[in-house]
């Protein structure tokens, strides 16, 4: 299929851009057949005045820590919450190693998600507290941090913790005093900060769960105030209050919204890093068998997935998607989080979101409910509270991996099993939320009905609808999102009932650059379903791209082509297009069998935050670094359920 320029993306897009062509001026939209005006016709003459759809993308990061996360305060993050926020909004602060740091467009929204366990501890540590000084590992941590030693002490906590060998003085219960008062300032910086219509500051926290190093850890998100947040400190994996069970953080997530008439929800990340139980399919990693109620309450709780970060692209892995050329991209994949046990390939497929994807139609056969039916997002996870995902303004996940000339030579992770090196942080990623207004009701309304979408860092707006009749006048109407709502679901959503004379559904895509990024390559479909057989299978379909390509002979699209100037860490918009967009009719369609479908959206290659590192160091790239990265966005799917 050719590819379908669109001109200037709806108004509700252009709207809410800042940076973007400002001259050029926008038409009036048409008023024919399949005009704005005849589907308005009897509500208003203008069509904006009684929009009730999401009408506004809003970017954040849903998972910054600061230095009150034992590891990152260990790690030499000196930043608590407040300069952590005002970063965010748009100021500049001084990071922990000194340098100043401003980010190039403020955040909408953002969620500090310091780690439950240990909440407390750091600030007690750095400060020689009697108690933790009268511990002799608490006395030697002390001794290296002021020492300057901290990032060995930062990885000697994390196997601790990793293996549950943290020394008991050390660990504090959320019923103490030292933990009860780093929650209320955490509450209590979220409140001052959040700033409706204007700026979210979300009360939050990271449940960091592990089993025997294998990742499965949770960001807790409240849509909440502090009158309700503030009511019950938050989960811990340490028994007995705590563990590492995921079905018992549900029941404390249901506990409390009893007691709080409050709601909260948790997003899983990296997968990658869990060696193959974030995702089950039999039974959960205990040997529990997943039965009703597992499948239910999991997607109630856990309606999200975070499938870009900086340990990490957690989309699909090359084993998994051999015929996918783009699906080996920022792969960590040599064991799980402290490395304490080497990956192999059977592990794969419980780790990655298309995987997981396919797995929970899998699942809705045999238990009657999906429980991997999540929209995707990207965030941060960075211990530096620098909410940073720009590849020309990367701060590395710690404060130890502030630029400087030795951060991509130096191992992130090292031992018997395998090395990750510092080139191999990954500057992901952002979460975007299509929603009406900048509130936290608003904005966790819209991840609960998944309306959302992650990038690797770009800005880029992305639209996706589904539904039975779309038709190219809808895409260049000027207006599509009206058509889009009117005529079927957006990202997120299921598609309505299969009209009897539709044979297949019908798709709109259209994305529009980061004002001040890069242009796009291609828009893609990813379509994944249970076949006839009961297996579940996977296809990428090319629906819109730049240029005059065409596939070839095998079906694939040839490359975009390079502007990449590795020695000067720069690049031109000469290829690439500013806007794509298509309309799309799956030419596989099987009415009897279950699908859903994802866009993936692809820019022209820029170059890697090492890149730039090696031009403005005058260092030579590691030989294995890549020169340049092709940022993406992943959309939240729409589903399809015979009926």
């Amino acid at each position: 299929m050719n590819p379908r320029p669109i001109g200037f993306i709806v108004a509700v897009l252009v709207a809410s851009l800042t940076a973007t062509a400002g001259s050029a001026q926008i038409p009036p939209p048409g008023a024919g057949k399949d005009g704005v005006a005849q589907r308005y016709t009897g509500r208003s003459y203008s069509p904006y005045a009684e929009r009730d759809f999401a009408d506004q993308v809003y970017w954040g990061d849903t998972h910054l820590h600061t230095s009150f996360s034992m590891d990152a305060g260990a790690f030499g993050d000196r930043l608590a919450h407040e300069p952590a926020y005002r970063f965010a909004r748009g100021e500049q602060v001084t990071a922990s190693g000194g340098l100043k740091v401003r980010l190039s467009r403020p955040l909408d929204f953002l969620v500090i998600a310091d780690h439950s366990d240990g909440m407390g501890l750091f600030p007690d540590l750095v400060s020689g507290k009697e108690h933790i000084l009268a511990d002799p590992t608490g006395k030697d941590w002390y001794q290296r941090i002021q020492a300057g030693d901290g990032v060995s002490v930062a990885l000697e906590l994390i196997g601790l913790f990793s293996q549950g060998k943290m020394p008991e003085p050390l660990i504090y219960s959320p019923d103490s005093a030292p933990y009860r008062a780093a929650w209320a300032q955490t509450v209590e910086a979220a409140e001052r900060f959040n700033d409706p219509g204007k700026f979210t500051a979300f009360i939050g926290y990271e449940w960091t769960s592990l089993i025997q190093g294998n990742n499965m850890h949770r960001v807790v998100v409240y849509r909440d105030d502090g009158d309700k947040g503030g009511k019950m400190v938050p989960y811990t994996t340490y028994p007995p209050e705590g563990s590492s069970n995921p079905r018992d953080l549900w029941r404390w997530m249901q506990k409390y919204e009893q007691q709080t008439q409050g709601r909260v929800l948790a997003i899983p990340h990296n997968g990658n890093l869990s060696n193959g139980i974030m995702f089950p399919l039999g039974a959960q990693y205990d040997g529990k068998v997943l039965d009703e109620e597992y499948v239910r309450t999991r997607i109630r709780r856990e309606p999200l997935y975070e499938v870009t970060q900086i340990k990490g692209d957690g989309e699909t892995h090359p084993f998994l998607s051999p015929d996918d050329e783009f699906a080996d991209y920022e792969t960590w994949d040599i064991g799980n989080l402290d490395v304490s046990a080497a990956k192999t390939q059977d592990m794969l497929a419980g780790e990655y979101a298309r995987e997981a994807l396919k797995g929970g139609l899998l699942l809705e056969a045999t238990l009657g409910t999906n429980p991997y039916k999540f929209g995707m997002i990207g965030s941060t996870d960075s211990h530096t509270s620098l909410s940073t995902a720009g590849e020309m303004n990367f701060f590395g996940k710690h404060s130890g991996a502030e630029p400087s000339p030795k951060r991509m030579s130096h191992p992130f992770m090292s031992n018997e099993n395998g090395t990750i090196m510092g080139w191999q942080q990954v500057a992901s990623g952002l979460a975007a939320v299509w929603a009406r207004e900048n509130t936290r009701e608003a904005l966790f309304d819209a991840m609960e009905r998944k309306e959302v979408y992650g990038t690797t860092g770009s800005r880029m707006m992305v639209r996706f609808f589904g539904g039975w009749d779309y038709t190219d006048a809808d895409l260049n109407s000027r207006e599509p999102a009206f058509a889009g709502y009117d005529k079927g679901v957006p990202m997120g959503g299921d598609l309505p009932k299969r009209p009897a004379k539709a044979k297949a559904p019908t798709f709109m895509a259209y994305a529009l650059r980061d004002p001040i990024g890069a242009n796009l390559d291609r828009v893609q479909v990813v379509k994944g379903w249970l076949d006839s057989s009961g297996e579940t299978q996977e296809r990428v379909y090319d629906i819109a791209w730049s240029g005059e390509r065409s596939p070839g002979a095998d079906g694939k699209l040839p490359a975009v082509g390079s502007t990449v100037d590795a020695e000067t860490a720069s690049w031109t918009n000469t290829i690439g297009a500013s806007e794509l967009g298509a309309v799309w009719r799956d030419p596989d369609f099987d009415p009897k069998q279950k699908a859903f479908y994802y866009v993936r959206v692809i820019e022209i290659p820029t170059p890697r935050w090492s890149t730039y590192d090696a031009y403005r160091m005058d260092l030579a790239l590691p030989d294995a670094a890549p020169v340049s990265t092709q940022e993406r966005a992943y959309t939240s799917p729409i589903w399809y359920t015979p009926r």
